[in-house]
C-alpha cells in the first residue's frame, strides 16, 4: 500500500480531508505547508513574500521526497500548487496515491477565508485569480489517480470516497488531460464494469478475435450486459498476417453502421494486433473517440496496450502506418491469461526483458532470479514483474510521449524483430519471438560499433532462452530479412536511430549508419 497524498486548489479541503482519512486507517498525518513552516520558522505568507514562488515550490519538493523516502504509510496533504512543479508531480503519481480535490471557482472564494492569509489571492480581483490559476494548472491537477469534486459533499463523504477506493495499486500514465490508469489485477472481471459505467459511453463497439471471442468473452459478457443493443461486437480473424487496412476498414464500417457518435468507446478486447486495429480505428473515427484497452496477452498487457502507439502492417514493413492516440484506460486481468497457448505466454517475456534492460536494472536481475517460478506459471510473481515493467515504460512515455527521444530506447529488438517478421509473411514467428531474436542481434552488433558490455549480451541471451525464447537464427534468414531494415520507422536519411545498451538498465540512442550496422549485424 503507497501513501495517500490530497491535491487540490486551495480551499478545497485538503488538510480537513486528510486528518478525516489518516484517522480512519490509523495512520499519521503530515501537512506539507505545516512542515515548511516549522523548517523554515516563519508563516508561509511570511516565506513566500521573501523567497518567491520558485524558491518555495523547491521547499515543497524536498519536503514531499523526504515523505516518500521514508516508506512510511501516511496521508500528505499538499499545498494547492504543489503538483505544478513537474518533478514534484511525478514524484506523486509514481509513489504514492494521488488523489485531487475540485470545487467551483466561487465555492472556492467563500471557503477561502481572508485573502491576506492566501498569497496567490491578495490582489484586486481574487475570482478572477482563481480562473486563471484553475485554467493554469488544468493539465496539472489532471495527472491524478482520482479526482473527486467537493462541492455538494461533507469533509465526510470526502473522506469516504478516499478510504473506500477500490484499488490504490493502481499505474498512472500522467499527460495532462489524457492522462489514464492502467489496472493490474487477478481475476476482478468486476472492474471492467467499474470502468465502463465511469466512461459513461453513448454505445460501445467491442473489437476482438475469433480466438479471444472463444476463449474470454464471457469473462466480460456481465461487465456489458447493461449496454444491451448499444454495443456492438466485430470479430476479426486472428494473427499478424491479419493486422491490415482490411482489418481496420472492418471497424469503421461495424462503427458507423452502428451510428456510433463522439461519446461511443471502442474496446480492443485480445492482444497486440488487436489492440493495434482498435486503437488505429478508435483515432480516426470521426476524428478521434475513446478506447479501452483490455489485453489478453502478456505481450499486451506490458507493452502495446500502454501508450498510444496503434496502426497496422503494410508489404514494405511492420506498424508502418499508425497514430499516437491515448486510451481512457487500460484493465490488464491476469486471469486472461489461463487461456493462452504456452508459446503466446512465453513471448511476451521479451517485452519484458527489453525494459529490464534498458530501463531498470533490478527488474532484469528478479527476472534472472524468478525465471523458473515464471515459466512455472507464479502469478504472484507474474503480477508483480508486470506491474513493475509497466511502470518503467511509463516513465518513458511520460517524459517522450511522441517516441522522440528516450522512449526509442524501447525500440530494441525491433528493428532487426520487425525485419524478421516481415520477412516471414507475419506468420513464422510471433512479435515476441522476434523481438528476442532482434534483441540479441541488436546487442551483438551495438557491442561491436557501441560497446555495449559482451557480458551483457550473454546475460541477456541466458535469461531469455532459460524463458523459453529463441536466441539465434539461421544466416541466410538473417541476411534475406535485413532488406527490410531501411523500411524501418527510425531511419533518418541513410542513418538509423539506434537503442545502445551501456550498461544493466542503462541505455542512450544513437545514430548508426545503416550499411554498417547491417554489415556488423551479418558479420
Amino acid at each position: 500500500m503507497r501513501p495517500i497524498a490530497i491535491s487540490g486548489f486551495m480551499a478545497t479541503g485538503k488538510s480537513t480531508v486528510g486528518r478525516l482519512v489518516a484517522s480512519r486507517m490509523g495512520v499519521p498525518f503530515v501537512d506539507t505547508d505545516t512542515e515548511i513552516s516549522r523548517e523554515a520558522g516563519v508563516t508561509v505568507p511570511e516565506l513566500w513574500g521573501r523567497e518567491g514562488e520558485a524558491r518555495f515550490r523547491l521547499r515543497e519538493a524536498a519536503v514531499v521526497r523526504r515523505l516518500l523516502d521514508d516508506d512510511v504509510l501516511r496521508v500528505i496533504s499538499l499545498g494547492g500548487g504543489s503538483v505544478t512543479r513537474k518533478e514534484t508531480r511525478d514524484m506523486l503519481t509514481e509513489r504514492a496515491f494521488l488523489v485531487t480535490l475540485t470545487a467551483s471557482e466561487r465555492a472556492v472564494l467563500a471557503r477561502a477565508g481572508p485573502v491576506k492569509s492566501r498569497p496567490n489571492l491578495d490582489v484586486p480581483d481574487p475570482l478572477a485569480r482563481i480562473r486563471e490559476l484553475l485554467l493554469e494548472r488544468a493539465d496539472a491537477y489532471a495527472e491524478t489517480h482520482r479526482s473527486i469534486a467537493t462541492d455538494d459533499l461533507s469533509a465526510e463523504a470526502v473522506a469516504d470516497a478516499v478510504v473506500c477506493r477500490p484499488d490504490d495499486g493502481d499505474l498512472l500514465v500522467p499527460l495532462g488531460k489524457r492522462s489514464y490508469l492502467v489496472h493490474i489485477v487477478d481475476d476482478r472481471p468486476d472492474l471492467l464494469g467499474a470502468r465502463l459505467a465511469a466512461l459513461a459511453p453513448s454505445r460501445i463497439l467491442i473489437v476482438t478475435d475469433t480466438n479471444v471471442h472463444h476463449a474470454c468473452f464471457a469473462r466480460v459478457a456481465a461487465a456489458l450486459a447493461p449496454y444491451g443493443e448499444r454495443t456492438t461486437l466485430l470479430t476479426m480473424a486472428p494473427g499478424e498476417t491479419n493486422k491490415t487496412l482490411h482489418s481496420v476498414a472492418s471497424v469503421w464500417d461495424a462503427a458507423l453502421a452502428a451510428g456510433v457518435d463522439r461519446n461511443a468507446l471502442v474496446v480492443g478486447l485480445g492482444g497486440g494486433v488487436v489492440g493495434d486495429i482498435a486503437g488505429f480505428a478508435a483515432a480516426t473515427l470521426l476524428r478521434g473517440v475513446r478506447l479501452l484497452q483490455v489485453p489478453t496477452t502478456l505481450l499486451a498487457m506490458v507493452d502495446s496496450s500502454v501508450g498510444g502507439k496503434t496502426g497496422f502492417d503494410h508489404a514494405r514493413g511492420k506498424n508502418l502506418i499508425g497514430a499516437f492516440h491515448q486510451p481512457a484506460a487500460v484493465v490488464a486481468d491476469l486471469a486472461h491469461l489461463g487461456t493462452l497457448p504456452a508459446r503466446e505466454r512465453t513471448a511476451g517475456f521479451a517485452e519484458i526483458v527489453k525494459v529490464g534492460l534498458v530501463a531498470d536494472a533490478a527488474l532484469f536481475e528478479e527476472l534472472e532470479r524468478e525465471a523458473g517460478a515464471l515459466v512455472a506459471g507464479d502469478r504472484g510473481v507474474l503480477q508483480r514483474v508486470i506491474r513493475r515493467s509497466v511502470a518503467a515504460k511509463i516513465r518513458l512515455v511520460r517524459d517522450d510521449e511522441r517516441d522522440d527521444g528516450r522512449r526509442s530506447l524501447l525500440n530494441l529488438g525491433h528493428t532487426v524483430g520487425h525485419a524478421l517478421e516481415a520477412h516471414g509473411g507475419f506468420g513464422r514467428y510471433l512479435h515476441g519471438e522476434a523481438v528476442a531474436l532482434g534483441m540479441v542481434a541488436e546487442l551483438r552488433a551495438t557491442a561491436s560499433m557501441f560497446g555495449t558490455p559482451r557480458s551483457l549480451v550473454e546475460r541477456t541471451t541466458a535469461l531469455l532462452s532459460h524463458l523459453g525464447l529463441p536466441t539465434t537464427v539461421d544466416r541466410t534468414e538473417q541476411e534475406a530479412s535485413s532488406r527490410f531494415l531501411s523500411a524501418d520507422k527510425k531511419m533518418e536519411g541513410a542513418t538509423l536511430r539506434l537503442p545502445v545498451v551501456k550498461d544493466l538498465g542503462e541505455a542512450t540512442v544513437l545514430r548508426a549508419d545503416l550499411a554498417s550496422f547491417r554489415s556488423t549485424l551479418l558479420g
